[in-house]
């Protein structure tokens, strides 16, 4: 395996860089090939790529699919949009050859990609980021501010209805009715849900006292639907509603401006990017392992802190020069700035910096055939 050190450091310089500059550069749709790396630069390849997992990807999956099988016409690659919960389930189960994941593998599942990834398991590479849309459906009202501790209280269940005082308190001059709230949340274990209690438990720890998970605290009853569609058509359909989804899908709902420091600040590429910039590289992990711990609670000027950073999954090693080269070609398409700019037009994602995407490819380039 090549060596590839993602320090502390480099990684600090390369989610600082992330911006929107790449959408406006002269190259971004065009280059071909050679702009995705060593990897795709090769002559095309053929054959059958599976996948499974986060279905906030979805929108942008879609077009990499386009992007990458039209460059690579004997090529096909399948993604089923289950879930992140599901998606590591089936890649560990050795069912897919890559999953899709907002949140990344803890040490179990790390331990336990051993098995079908060989002695070095598997390693994590950023495809995609994004906001976490607070989105609501109340008639007449398109935005509001709300702080943490209120949020965290409304998917509580605490708050019951949209003119509780904590929310006029927040939002003065906004006509609120006296409508109940129905909070909808993900049925499926969801990285989108980790990454959205997370920010709950970290800026509003005395109301969200629950430990972290994919899966929505039993213990708080709501409504629930499955997958990212699922949650944003319950809510389109339900007066009162409110959800949380990937701010690329919530179409006409309302959405939430959070507060950060003094200021409330609205979901965007940009202010995703500002969130991602304060991330510090998980510790523990492999050379060419590229999981992020975000600081939910910052303060920063103009971040979103409801941010998901997700992730492609792979193997260090895979049975065949096929599936190797596949994953390859497929994975430096993704991070190449050609894939990263599909991905920001169908989906409002923030394409990654130049040094973040080299270093993806130099980790992708690293794959090998097991021994």
């Amino acid at each position: 395996m090549k060596a590839f050190r993602f320090g502390r450091a480099a990684a600090v310089l390369s989610v600082a860089a992330l911006a929107l500059t790449a959408c406006g550069s002269d190259n971004a749709t065009g280059g071909g090939q050679e702009a995705a790396g060593s990897g795709a630069a090769a002559e095309a390849v053929s054959g059958t790529l599976s996948g499974a997992g986060a279905s906030s990807q979805d929108a942008a999956m879609q077009a990499w699919m386009a992007g990458f099988q039209g460059q690579n016409p004997e090529a096909t690659v399948q993604y089923s949009a289950d879930g992140s919960g599901a998606g590591r389930d089936n890649f560990l189960a050795g069912g897919v050859q890559f999953a899709g994941s907002d949140a990344y593998m803890d040490e179990e599942e790390l331990e336990k990609s051993k098995e079908v990834c060989g002695p070095e398991g598997a390693f994590h590479i950023p495809g995609y980021v994004s906001p976490i849309a607070v989105a609501f459906n109340l008639e007449g009202v398109e935005e509001l501010n709300l702080d943490a501790e209120t949020i965290a209280k409304i998917f509580r269940g605490e708050i019951k209805n949209w003119n509780d005082e904590a929310i006029a308190a927040l939002n003065e001059g906004v006509e609120l009715p006296d409508t109940p709230i129905t909070v909808v949340h993900r049925a499926d274990d969801s990285g989108t849900t980790e990454n959205f209690v997370e920010y709950l438990s970290a800026a509003a720890p005395d109301v969200w006292t629950d430990e972290p998970s994919d899966a929505w605290p039993a213990d708080i009853v709501a409504e629930n639907a499955q997958g990212t569609s699922g949650v944003v058509s319950a809510a389109s359909a339900t007066d009162g509603a409110i959800t949380y989804a990937d701010a690329s899908a919530v179409g006409d709902l309302g959405t939430v401006k959070v507060k950060v420091g003094e200021e409330f600040v609205g979901y965007s590429p940009e202010a995703a990017a500002k969130a991602v910039e304060v991330a510090t590289p998980v510790e523990g992990r492999s050379d060419v392992d590229m999981s992020l711990d975000l600081k939910r609670d910052t303060s920063e000027s103009g971040a979103y802190p409801i941010v998901l950073v997700s992730y492609h999954i792979y193997c260090t090693a895979y049975d065949s020069q096929e599936t190797v080269d596949l994953v390859k070609a497929f994975g430096n398409y993704v991070v190449s700035e050609e894939g990263q700019q599909v991905a920001a037009d169908s989906a409002g994602s923030a394409p990654l910096s130049e040094t973040l995407r080299e270093q993806a490819q130099t980790a992708i380039e690293s794959i090998t055939v097991a021994s």
